[in-house]
């Protein structure tokens, strides 16, 4: 469960409190906090965004902040606490598989999470400019993309098209997939996600640094479509020397 986030209330919001009706629960109590982030550090941002998942598979999602008040409340600020980088697939919706609601999320997605330029840029906005603690690198089962790179690699034909270009950029985790023992399709996947993870920081010096300082956590999840749930598959973070200075990164899986 996540940590509650309301501030003590005065003696006529008490007030206020005794009179509503019972279906103003929990989650019209979050859709009254303040719509600057609820989770500051990594973990905590990496908890809420596990035990959001963990609503959605058993199907008691609470569909925070997602309300009139809401809205409202985000029309000139926003302040999420986790940034995603996912799949275009229609079947993986962020905010869905992890309870989020508004201004909670930064989203980004391509097919396969073929990253470019553009991407790199939304990335370091969203560490950079809004401060996210934690960033998510989310592959999935049953990738289309990841599917056409396989198939490419083994049949040395490519489908054509500028879907060429999305097999091109993961084709080498199709051969580090195979390197590493990780057969098929969801081999691929998870070596896509994994490879994903490192490649963003090793490709933008601002976001290595975010992690250097600790201000910044890299979440490699693959997601199942049959149940729903995800799975951690790397966890990129700081490392320091013993006077505490930022020497390296380190991987934990």
């Amino acid at each position: 469960m996540m940590a509650d986030t309301t501030q003590p209330t005065t003696g006529s919001e008490a007030a206020e409190s005794t009179e509503a009706q019972p279906e103003a629960s929990a989650d019209r109590r979050i859709e009254r906090t303040n719509p600057a982030r609820r989770f500051m550090t990594p973990t905590d941002a990496l908890r809420a965004v596990l035990d959001g998942n963990e609503r959605f598979v058993s199907g008691t999602p609470l569909h925070p902040n997602q309300g009139a008040d809401r809205r409202n409340a985000l029309a000139n600020t926003q302040e999420p606490f986790v940034s995603l980088f996912g799949c275009s697939d229609s079947r993986v919706a962020a905010e869905m598989i992890f309870d989020v609601g508004l201004g909670e999320m930064f989203v980004i997605r391509t097919a396969g999470q073929v990253t470019d330029g553009v991407v790199l840029g939304t990335l370091e906005y969203a560490v950079d400019l809004l401060s996210t603690p934690l960033l998510v690198v989310l592959g999935h089962d049953s990738c289309g993309a990841v599917t056409a790179a396989h198939d490419s690699f083994d049949s040395g034909e490519t489908p054509g098209g500028y879907i060429d270009d999305l097999v091109a950029r993961i084709m080498p985790s199709v051969a580090h997939a195979r390197a590493q023992g990780r057969e098929g399709i969801p081999g691929a996947v998870t070596q896509n996600t994994i490879d994903t993870v490192h490649r963003i920081p090793q490709r933008s010096p601002l976001i290595k640094r975010a992690l250097r300082e600790g201000r910044l956590e890299i979440v490699g999840l693959t997601y199942r479509l049959d149940d729903g749930r995800v799975n951690t598959v790397s966890h990129l973070g700081p490392i320091v020397d013993a006077n505490g200075i930022p020497v390296d990164l380190l991987t934990r899986t």
